[in-house]
């Protein structure tokens, strides 16, 4: 695994994970990855960065960041990503595949329940059950990594600047990236430090 792969912040692990470990942890994030991006996102974090410290965090925001402009699902990007950082072209391959096919197994099987018994009270609570859960889930995985990821009152501002461009304007995604990257570039070249990852003046 390459060096750089490990923040400053975040202690490496004893010994890089053999492809035939990291294969058991991706099918576990695959099967347990629910909430959709921000909670598979949430997930991934907990399980690569903070459990097990096989990528650092800076390392892991900055590859979420460039993962959120493409186009794509973001998440499996990421996974993907991560797995070829550890062991190239397996490792991308197996994280990116495992990944999607033990939710969509998982996903097939609810649909099919869904469909064949979903009128009866039982599989109705069920899944009344669920997407509370689910939004309990997306819930803390925005908590998560918000705070991992917003470190200075400009992120902060920003970020709800963006939510409420979203929310109330319904500007187009593109023009709020574009936006917000123009003003954390104009803002770092008149503001040094400010719009830095570790805070402004001088942190």
């Amino acid at each position: 695994m390459p060096d750089d792969a490990l923040s400053e912040h975040t202690p490496p692990a004893a010994t890089p994970p053999s492809l035939a470990e990291a294969f058991w942890v991706w099918l576990r994030i695959g099967l347990l990855s629910f909430g959709g991006p921000a909670g598979q996102i949430a997930l991934m974090h907990k399980t690569l960065v903070e459990e097990r410290r096989w990528i650092g965090e800076r390392r892991f925001l900055h590859a979420l960041n460039y993962c959120m402009l493409l186009p794509g699902p973001e998440a499996q990007q990421l996974a993907t990503y991560i797995g070829w950082l550890m062991h190239r072209t397996a490792g991308g391959l197996v994280a990116g595949l495992l990944f999607v096919l033990p939710g969509a197994l998982v996903m097939l099987g609810l649909s099919i329940g869904y469909v064949l018994y979903g009128h009866t009270p039982l599989i109705a609570g069920l899944f009344f059950g669920v997407k509370a859960a689910v939004l309990a889930v997306v819930a803390e995985a925005i908590l998560r990594i918000g705070k991992r990821a917003l470190k200075t009152p400009v992120m902060i501002g920003l970020a709800v600047a963006a939510f409420l461009a979203i929310w109330l304007v319904q500007v187009p995604f593109p023009i709020i990236v574009l936006s917000a990257g123009l003003v954390g570039f104009l803002g770092e070249r008149r503001w040094p430090g400010r719009f830095a990852q570790g805070g402004g003046h001088g942190a």
